[in-house]
């Protein structure tokens, strides 16, 4: 085994590595938590944090 055999072994490690995560991104499964994550910038949940004040000085 030489350096080239290596080399390709590691190419098709990292694409298979590439395509397992693409296949989870978009997978049924992962959509639930990817859409609860998407809408965190409009959760409006500024009041529930104990001793953070909202008012501007």
């Amino acid at each position: 085994m030489d350096i080239n055999d290596f080399r390709s072994l590691t190419t098709v490690l990292g694409l298979l590595c590439f395509l397992g995560i693409v296949g989870w991104a978009y997978s049924r499964n992962s959509k639930k938590g990817f859409d609860e994550a998407a809408n965190l910038p409009f959760a409006d949940d500024d009041d529930s944090v104990p001793g953070h004040d909202t008012r501007h000085r």
